[in-house]
């Protein structure tokens, strides 16, 4: 009796195995952005939620493809920004960001800067520095492997090289070789992703890589005094186990959300980001943390909450990128960028006294 129910069960786990194979046989190991997907990867999962939102991007494609009906640029309205929330389709995406950011701007009244930083002497330190990072860049992509053709580590290198010499007071700083990598494979271009690395250094996120990293820091503190606000009570047991922001959201911040959410549900966060500024990345951690306060608040001890925290930026919310990126705009409740700039005044002073 035993070994034929051992039996039945090996049968039913032998279609189990074929059901899976199957649908990991239909979605590629490969995604269509080169990164592999990994061992523990839920295809069932993925195929159930693509077969949604694949009628969505569709919807989406067809209604930017009128919008722009040809054109170079947008304008900056109430239809563009409800079209930006609801996901910028791939084809449209390098195109909306170059506008949206201002880097379609600068690139054009900069004719040629670009090409003259790249041949321009270079820093000995700077590119040393750079050359050391390069491998360590999304090694399970397989479009920066050196085998790749072409090599995006090629791409990449010029890209941080160009951007250090033009911004010598940030140079390079590690997390640097992930944004810019990511804007590479978005773009398929070295100018345009320098010049929206431009933008985003510059103006969306200034002095997150400056050495001091005083607006990393300020927006870190910025999100302690939100979630104080929105979410008292995580709050409140932050306090109590001496948990600091920067051991559960520094890395949220560095790589603006890369390898810690899907890569689809980056790209729309970025999308929102190029349109409507860094307010956009305090909506998306509040959400985290809103939409999660039952399980962070089951933490017991400091080592506990860190891992409620990891734990928070896996699973099918986060998966979901369209429905994600509607709880963003809903779940945190108002957030107006005089706000975020109130409180960045506030956490910059606080920052500054704590120093001297």
């Amino acid at each position: 009796m035993e070994s034929k129910a051992n039996g039945t069960r090996g049968a039913h786990r032998g279609e189990a195995d074929r059901s899976r194979t199957t649908a990991k046989d239909r979605v590629q190991r490969i995604d269509p952005y080169g990164f592999e997907r990994s061992e523990d990867f839920d295809y069932d999962s993925y195929e159930e939620f693509m077969s949604t939102y694949l009628q969505i991007l569709t919807r989406r494609s067809i209604k930017w493809s009128k919008l722009l009906q040809g054109k170079s640029n947008v304008e900056r309205n109430l239809k563009v920004k409800r079209y930006v929330r609801k996901g910028i389709p791939n084809e449209h995406r390098s195109l909306i960001w170059m506008t949206a950011s201002g880097a379609q701007e600068q690139m054009e009244k900069n004719p040629g800067y670009y090409r003259k930083l790249l041949e321009a002497e270079h820093d000995a330190k700077l590119v040393d520095t750079i050359k050391t990072d390069l491998n360590r860049t999304f090694p399970d992509n397989i479009q920066f492997r050196k085998t790749a053709e072409p090599c995006l580590q090629h791409a990449l290198f010029n890209v941080l090289v160009a951007y250090g010499h033009h911004n010598k007071n940030v140079g390079y700083c590690q997390g640097m070789n992930f944004i810019t990598g990511y804007l590479i494979i978005v773009t398929k271009d070295e100018e345009k992703s320098f010049w929206l690395l431009e933008a985003l250094l510059g103006r969306i996120l200034p002095d997150y890589y400056t050495p001091a990293m005083l607006g990393l820091k300020t927006d870190q503190e910025v999100l302690g005094e939100l979630v104080r606000l929105k979410v008292p009570a995580v709050s409140q047991i932050m306090v109590q186990h001496n948990v600091m922001w920067t051991l559960v959201v520094s890395r949220w911040f560095i790589c603006l959300f890369i390898d810690i959410l899907p890569v689809e549900t980056v790209l729309r966060i970025w999308d929102c980001m190029f349109y409507e500024g860094s307010k956009i990345i305090f909506r998306v951690a509040l959400t985290l943390i809103k939409h999660n306060q039952a399980l962070i608040l089951q933490g017991k001890n400091f080592p506990d909450i860190c891992d409620k925290f990891k734990e928070i930026i896996h699973g099918a919310f986060v998966e979901d990128c369209h429905a994600f990126m509607q709880k963003i705009f809903t779940e945190p409740g108002s957030l107006s960028m005089t706000t975020v700039n109130k409180l960045r005044e506030m956490c910059r002073a606080r920052i500054l006294s704590q120093e001297q």
